[in-house]
């Protein structure tokens, strides 16, 4: 009997667990629901501010073009539910600190908020990074194979594809300061690990760079670089808010018993 109530007790914590985690993925989805209606009133606009690095290297004359009957509805519903989902970013970033919240120590709870206005931040400073800086020098290397016999015509679901995976991609490299001064204030990395472990960190950022950009390296040195930047940046972040030592009695208690 003692042991059936023991299962009891140990399933209601997971229990309860799942049900937070339920509550906290409808107010996200609720949230990119309506950031997906509100921007599909504006989708032309959207679709025509996304391409605006690739217009302007192209030549006069030139435009985009899709090849399906139904690619340009898609496409524009596609544009719409990103657009969306970057309204309800705030939202989405909040539900998942306030998910992890009841696992972190008080003192840690009030970081949340200035976490999630953070994320935030980064998370958008790294999509525009990608969009004014990325995008024009990316496009205007492909471009560059044009010849007299050979032209250009990309479709809408192509470049909306290639350019949201970018934008994605500089949007998520740009949480790396947060997340390893997150992990440094819970002890679970600190200073000294992340000098030691540099030049790893920097070989992986070349080869995630090689990854998730076009294949040129231009390109690729325009991820890598700011992401050595942020690791510095890391650094910092790791020495300033990190889980403080212990004090020095509590590793003499144990010798004066």
């Amino acid at each position: 009997m003692a042991e059936m109530d023991k299962d009891t007790d140990d399933k209601l914590p997971f229990t309860a667990h799942l049900e937070e985690l339920r509550k906290r993925l409808i107010t996200s989805f609720i949230a990119v629901a309506v950031g997906f209606a509100i921007c599909y009133g504006f989708k032309e606009k959207l679709f025509q501010i996304l391409t605006q690095p690739l217009i302007s290297v192209m030549n006069q004359g030139e435009t985009l073009i899709y090849t399906g009957l139904p690619e340009a509805f898609f496409t524009f519903l596609k544009v719409s539910f990103l657009a969306g989902l970057m309204l309800a970013s705030p939202v989405i970033i909040y539900q998942f600190w306030m998910f992890v919240a009841p696992g972190l120590y008080d003192r840690e709870k009030r970081l949340l908020l200035p976490i999630v206005f953070l994320s935030t931040i980064f998370f958008v400073g790294g999509a525009l990074f990608g969009y004014f800086i990325v995008f024009p020098f990316g496009f205007d290397f492909f471009l560059g194979f044009a010849t007299e016999t050979i032209r250009p015509m990309p479709s809408m679901k192509e470049y909306l594809s290639f350019s949201s995976k970018l934008l994605l991609a500089f949007g998520l490299v740009f949480e790396l300061p947060l997340v390893i001064t997150f992990l440094a204030r819970l002890g679970i990395v600190s200073v000294p690990f992340l000098k030691k472990n540099r030049k790893y960190a920097i070989l992986l950022f070349f080869v995630g760079a090689a990854i998730l950009t076009p294949p040129d390296v231009v390109t690729q040195m325009m991820m890598a670089l700011p992401l050595m930047l942020l690791y510095e940046i890391s650094i910092v972040g790791a020495r300033i808010f990190g889980k403080p030592k212990a004090a020095p009695q509590e590793d003499a208690e144990p010798a004066s018993e």
